[in-house]
């Protein structure tokens, strides 16, 4: 089904037809939640932008200078972005498919969750930690 919908995608076709048990369980989300976990494009743009600093810098004297040129990477980069307009409906369905998750991150601003998750995506990506 999806091959003959998409003809010109058979490459991604076939991994999806391939992984379908891993695929599923996506589109068991509401449409707004979907939209939020769909964001592939903006985590490899943060991830090459902190690539890009690293590279550049060649060696570091310690961690703490890497941490803080990270640091000052990813305040750069949250200039950049901006809330979905459906990020208030999402997060209300987040809450009713995993309710208490989100109580954690309560006592922190959205853009103090957005930059403690980011740095902590951005530093797994890039090999600093586990």
């Amino acid at each position: 089904m999806v091959r003959h919908k998409w003809p010109k995608h058979q490459v991604v076709s076939d991994v999806w037809v391939r992984n379908w048990e891993r695929v599923i369980p996506f589109f068991q989300f509401p449409e707004k939640v979907r939209k939020v976990i769909d964001t592939t494009n903006a985590i490899e743009s943060l991830r090459a932008s902190l690539h890009k600093v690293t590279k550049n810098s060649g060696a570091f004297p310690s961690e703490e200078a890497a941490f803080k040129l990270l640091y000052l990477a990813l305040r750069n980069a949250s200039r950049k972005w901006s809330t979905l307009p459906f990020w208030k409906e999402a997060m209300r369905q987040f809450e009713m498919i995993y309710p208490g998750r989100c109580a954690a991150a309560r006592g922190m601003s959205g853009a103090g969750i957005r930059h403690h998750r980011a740095l902590q995506k951005g530093l797994m990506r890039i090999g600093f930690t586990q």
